[in-house]
């Protein structure tokens, strides 16, 4: 009776090992993933409206506790629901709803080590992160994350918009990797990677319609809630039958320092994984899944103040930064009406502090604040360029943030970080609420991708983490990129994250003179649009002191109104690298813009404006046209850029109108 007992104990356990499986769903019931453990490993597979987005895809981490990524087994599952309502200063959207079904499932190891896996499935959105709690039969508490198990398992059908994650001490001044690599569009899943360390977060992939498959279907990957509590993620290469996963720093990042792996506190959580799913670009555009997530942080010290930023930097670079430029462009700003004026590096040693301190008091009264560059550190990487070594200690930010506070500084941009490593993510930590004490915005350039900061960090603004506009200067390759560039980011790298790209530039060459070196492929009504297609709650707007006699008087009354924050977004059309078209609601006002990236014109037949402005309302569309076709004889290769004109704008009686974006070219319809 006894080994009937066992032998019968045996099947049951068996049968769980092999036949386990949990399922969630969105509110809508379009979404669902399905958990399973089989033969002792753990996977989810997620489906949306009946199609498989993902096959199988591993579960699990390597920690000092144990391996949990084999031997497993489910032992419970709870189902709740989540409805929260909160606001934000500082992204697409001002008030979020998020409402989703949340699904916790237990597992343990074959040592009896236990974790959970949750869950949060929206209509559109997947977020899921691992809980592990303190283990009955030890006194740890704590442990090390070595490695994580979660993959992405695409079939070979999609195609990847992928930006390569690039190695340690690479770049100028070995200051890589700081997710600054090319994008590359509609790119095979299973090419390898450029570099041969797979890819940075954000990453996007497309399923086309076919007879295997009844509809497009759009993804993209992210993370969030990444804090000073876990190290930065990025993506694997593919690897067939298995896909991507999720992959650590490397150890040679942070010049060596620090380690590769997290260590958390038990019990503890990881940053949330998040996976966003449509059948057109809509969800992708519009998600908020990086936010509503997440819970601030701290309180901010007080009521930060949107705006935009002139820059002298970007064009006049290094020798601008002294005195005498800095009020040129402090001068731009109060003109423009705008709030903030950005000294670039090397301040320090080309202006010093006292002249400094005379220099805010002289912006303050133009009605503009000052915004201080500063390395991060100054041992992570070689870069020269002080201010250095007042950003990487609590006892020199401290002495530093007390002084930017007493002169009347706003803001701080800090650049050249070193990675992703747990350690770099304290350090952006500590800048952000060692900052915010005393009243300082933050800028990160030369940096990682913001997951979920805006939320957190409320006085967190925006991050490069991108290949952005100062690379205009550097050369005619990336001119010749910008197109491409801009009209990728809306459904990439923007999506999820404050976007500090550095544009709007209207000079048409790369040159204070504005009349030698390379030149710019876009028309100003693009530059312009970009203002709105570039998210950030600071937003720069490269103006420069020339373009305020060069630039039609429309242009320059039209620049000194550009919002910085939004209300709504709203996806219209658009295919990434190629061109873009959404609406953004500010206060009651709406913007329509177009970027077209490509060198062939396109045409929207039926633009509906009804959806955003009403009958009575008085048009007018920006847009860029070709008056002159005939190329510039004195040039070689050069281009002849679309010419900025201001039009009345009527729809027809359904509230809808024809527009055609000219190669190169923007297109801005407002009230």
């Amino acid at each position: 009776m006894k080994r009937i007992f066992v032998l019968l104990s045996a099947c049951i356990a068996a049968f769980h090992l092999f036949a386990e499986e949990k399922v969630v769903s969105s509110p809508d019931g379009g979404l669902s993933v399905v958990v399973k453990c089989d033969g002792g490993n753990a996977t989810y597979q997620l489906n949306y409206n009946g199609q498989i987005v993902l096959q199988p895809s591993a579960l699990g981490l390597k920690t000092s506790q144990g391996d949990l990524s084999v031997g497993l087994s489910i032992t419970d599952a709870r189902f709740s629901k989540v409805d929260n309502n909160y606001t934000m200063t500082r992204t697409k959207a001002s008030s979020n709803h998020f409402v989703a079904n949340q699904m916790d499932v237990d597992f343990k190891n074959v040592a009896g080590t236990q974790f959970t896996v949750t869950f949060v499935v929206a209509n559109n959105d997947v977020a899921f992160r691992y809980y592990v709690p303190r283990q009955k039969a030890n006194s740890f508490k704590r442990t090390i994350v070595y490695s994580e198990a979660s993959a992405f398992n695409f079939a070979e059908a999609y195609t990847s918009f992928l930006c390569p994650q690039i190695g340690p001490e690479k770049g100028w001044e070995h200051t890589k990797p700081s997710y600054e690599e090319d994008y590359e569009a509609d790119a095979p899943v299973n090419k390898a990677s450029k570099f041969g360390r797979g890819y940075t977060f954000p990453c996007l992939f497309h399923l086309a319609s076919s007879a295997t498959a009844q509809q497009p279907l759009w993804v993209l990957i992210s993370e969030t809630g990444v804090s000073s509590a876990y190290c930065g993620s990025h993506l694997s290469d593919y690897e067939i039958g298995k896909g991507y996963h999720i992959a650590f720093p490397d150890e040679g990042e942070n010049g060596g320092f620090g380690s590769a792996f997290a260590a958390i506190p038990l019990p503890g959580t990881t940053p949330w994984r998040t996976i966003t799913v449509g059948n057109t670009l809509k969800p992708i555009v519009e998600t908020t899944i990086p936010y509503d997530v997440v819970e601030p942080l701290y309180e901010p010290s007080e009521n930060y103040k949107p705006g935009r930023y002139t820059w002298s930097w970007l064009l006049w670079q290094d020798n601008s930064v002294n005195y005498d430029d800095q009020v040129t462009f402090i001068d731009l700003a109060s003109t423009m009406g705008y709030e903030y004026c950005l000294v670039d590096a090397l301040w320090d040693e080309q202006i010093g502090r006292d002249r400094i301190e005379q220099l805010s008091r002289y912006a303050q009264q133009r009605g503009v604040s000052l915004m201080m560059w500063y390395n991060s550190n100054g041992f992570a990487n070689d870069a020269p360029q002080g201010p250095r070594n007042c950003m990487n200690t609590s006892v020199v930010r401290e002495r530093e943030m007390k002084w930017l506070k007493s002169i009347g500084v706003k803001g701080i941009k800090v650049d050249f970080f070193g990675g992703d490593k747990q350690e770099t993510m304290r350090l952006y930590e500590d800048i952000l609420s060692d900052a915010n004490r005393y009243g300082l915005q933050v800028i990160f350039h030369g940096c990682t991708l913001p997951r979920g900061w805006e939320r957190m960090y409320p006085n967190f603004v925006a991050s490069e983490a991108v290949l952005a506009s100062e690379n205009l200067f550097f050369s005619q390759f990336h001119c010749d990129k910008e197109g491409f560039e801009l009209t990728m980011h809306p459904f990439v790298r923007n999506a999820v994250a404050a976007m500090d790209w550095g544009g709007v530039v209207l000079n048409r060459r790369m040159s204070r003179d504005n009349a030698s070196r390379h030149y710019r492929r876009t028309g100003d009504v693009f530059e312009m649009a970009s203002a709105f297609t570039n998210q950030s709650f600071i937003n720069c707007i490269a103006i420069q002191p020339n373009n305020l006699d060069e630039l039609a008087p429309f242009q320059i009354d039209f620049l000194k109104k550009v919002p910085t924050t939004w209300d709504e977004t709203r996806f219209i059309d658009g295919y990434p690298g190629q061109f873009v078209v959404l609406a953004r609601r500010h206060g009651t006002d709406w913007y329509v813009v177009a970027l077209n990236g490509t060198d062939k014109p396109i045409t929207i037949p039926s633009l509906a404006l009804g959806d955003f402005f009403t009958s009575s309302d008085r048009l007018v569309v920006y847009k860029d046209e070709y008056k002159n076709k005939k190329k510039k004889s004195s040039e070689e290769n050069s281009t002849v850029l679309p010419e900025p004109v201001m039009k009345d704008l009527k729809p027809n009686g359904k509230g809808h109108v024809s527009v055609t974006i000219q190669p190169m070219g923007g297109m801005i319809i407002c009230k």
